[in-house]
């Protein structure tokens, strides 16, 4: 045998004998992210329904809890849409309105109810928010957007419902989300019709890519009518176009807005591109 041969042989008896001096090893049992259930009891029986989508994890529901979401309006648009994203599962929910609650809106906004006439809007939706699901946080902010307020009311949100009445509102709130950087779904709604539409700011057109100037005669609710129902079906299109979002579950109704008449159900998607001179999202 070699003198090299002889050398390794040895070291070989060297390193058995030492491991037969050790003890038994402990087998060590390795954790790996998804043998540890990422939500508790409680959350996986509240969320069952949307968590048996395939395309809905534990994951898509993780990232609607940790969520900080504002929706502006608490009438017809941001009753369901405020119903939709609690009972959803959005972890941090606020709802700005200045308005106080009026009988002739009960028949079109559900959040609130006949013995909440006189109260604060914001109030009477945070109030029953918090019943549908105790383990969100609702916060009510009874103020009116406007200039002064919307920068602060936006900072620190992932996204922005904005379910506002008039035209001035919509574009403040989306000039404050394209110069934030927040994504929007905006919505309108009179009559038997409304349109709905998603904004990632700086990667898709905005608001006023679509709608550059505010109509001049454009009728209010108070002035043509709305049904009840047909503000429900815009706001329930917002809460989903929220949870695409939130989620990244399915791809969210971008560089388009819907435009959906509820007399004849006829729908109607308009394509919409991002302007290079838009004074909200544009470059310069």
């Amino acid at each position: 045998m070699s003198e090299s041969s002889s050398r390794r042989s040895f070291f070989r008896d060297l390193a058995a004998a030492a491991a037969r001096a050790l003890p038994d090893p402990t087998p060590v049992e390795f954790v790996t992210e998804s043998s540890q259930p990422l939500l508790n009891d409680s959350e996986m029986e509240r969320y069952s329904r949307q968590l048996l989508l395939p395309e809905w994890t534990e994951l898509a529901q993780l990232a609607l809890r940790d969520a900080s979401v504002l929706v502006i309006g608490a009438g017809a648009l941001g009753s369901p849409v405020a119903a939709y994203l609690a009972g959803a599962g959005v972890g941090r929910l606020g709802i700005a309105d200045s308005d106080v609650v009026e009988i002739s809106n009960l028949h079109r906004q559900p959040l609130h109810f006949t013995p909440d006439a006189g109260a604060q809007k914001a109030e009477s939706a945070a109030a029953k928010l918090r019943f549908l699901n105790p383990d969100i946080l609702v916060e009510a902010y009874p103020v009116y957007v406007e200039e002064d307020n919307v920068r602060g009311l936006i900072a620190h949100q992932d996204l922005i419902v904005d379910c506002s009445d008039s035209f001035a509102t919509r574009h403040l709130v989306n000039a404050a989300c394209c110069a934030a950087g927040v994504p929007l779904v905006e919505a309108g709604v009179v009559g038997w019709s409304g349109l709905v539409m998603s904004i990632r700011p700086g990667e898709t057109a905005c608001y006023r890519c679509a709608f550059p100037v505010e109509p001049e005669h454009a009728p209010s609710c108070a002035e043509a009518g709305v049904l009840g129902p047909a503000a429900g079906v815009i706001g329930s299109l917002q809460a989903l176009e929220a949870l695409k979002l939130l989620s990244g579950t399915a791809p969210p109704l971008t560089d388009a807005f819907l435009q959906v008449d509820l007399a004849s159900l006829e729908v109607l998607r308009v394509a919409v591109t991002r302007r290079a001179d838009c004074p909200d999202c544009g470059p310069g």
